[in-house]
């Protein structure tokens, strides 16, 4: 079994910053990609960066020079730093994560799927 938590949301003024953790737990071998999302009020979903296990990252035009996008592999942990928040930043953010696991007691049987966290809401205030 395997869980995403995002933790580090929260209200901010504009031009704050936040700090957003998603951590992976469970019977895990390797997390191979780690997404980040962002569902505005009324919105789809929309994937603003990701972070692969080798370490590419790669941005959305709607976040590049703002936020950062980091990982601590030995935590199964990916960070997103927020800077220069803005009021259209508002959304409910969420970490999707393409994640290989033990399916059995010895770790000798390993399967793939990607998972979702429960999201975290940033509200930035004007």
């Amino acid at each position: 079994q395997v869980h995403l938590v995002e933790s580090g949301g929260g209200l901010v003024q504009a031009g704050g910053s936040l700090r957003l953790s998603c951590t992976a737990s469970g019977s895990i071998f390797k997390i191979n990609v780690m997404d980040w999302y962002s569902q505005a009020p009324g919105k789809q979903r929309e994937l603003v960066a990701r972070i692969t296990e080798g370490g590419s990252i790669n941005y959305a035009d709607s976040v590049k020079g703002r936020f950062t996008i980091s990982r601590d592999s030995a935590k199964n942990t990916v960070y997103r730093q927020m800077n220069s928040l803005k009021p259209e930043d508002t959304a409910v953010y969420f970490c999707n994560a393409d994640i290989e696991y033990y399916t059995d007691t010895f770790r000798n049987l390993r399967r793939r799927a990607w998972y979702w966290g429960q999201g975290t809401q940033v509200t930035v205030s004007s």
